[in-house]
């Protein structure tokens, strides 16, 4: 991993390299993207759930928001956070609440439906999620509420397109 990335597109390959070293890959995000919005559009491909998660994924804030959490994330299962913190996020404390928090600064990029989207993907744990939320598997505390918040912004953000494209075509 490189050290210090300073401008944004070494800082989205630093992210996407800690997301992959975390197990998560941007196919992940797509497919709970995917998830979120087969139902309202029927002909959606991956490729289009991909290329809004890589969109979202380009903004300095959602990076911020990723390495921030999932540093956290990392700190705690090197046991080096103070306690009580060191427990709190080690077991992902029901009442901390800041892991949401911080994945509502990338949610609400796209509105009040991403509010909505990221608590529907929060309540299932739909696919990487369920993973990212097994106890035996590290600490993710943060990653899969960050995750669950991209994917949420990335719906979002096909809908508003969709509501667009309906009612302006020729856009």
């Amino acid at each position: 991993m490189s050290e210090h990335p300073l401008n944004s597109e070494s800082c989205l390959d630093f992210v996407l390299e800690l997301l992959e070293k975390r197990g998560v890959s941007m196919n992940d995000i797509a497919e709970i993207v995917m998830f979120l919005q087969s139902k309202y559009i029927p002909d959606i491909t991956l490729e289009m759930c991909l290329d809004s998660v890589s969109s979202v994924l380009k903004k300095r804030e959602v990076q911020n928001a990723l390495l921030t959490g999932i540093q956290l994330d990392i700190l705690a299962e090197q046991k080096q956070l103070l306690p009580p913190l060191q427990a709190i996020i080690e077991t992902d404390e029901p009442l901390y609440g800041i892991d949401e928090v911080l994945a509502l600064a990338i949610v609400n990029l796209y509105g009040s439906i991403g509010f909505t989207n990221f608590g529907y993907v929060d309540k299932l744990k739909h696919g990487k999620l369920a993973d990212l939320n097994d106890k035996r598997n590290g600490v993710h505390t943060f990653l899969d509420d960050l995750v669950g918040a991209v994917a949420a912004a990335a719906s979002s953000r096909i809908a508003h397109r969709q509501k667009q494209q309906e009612e302006c075509p020729e856009s």
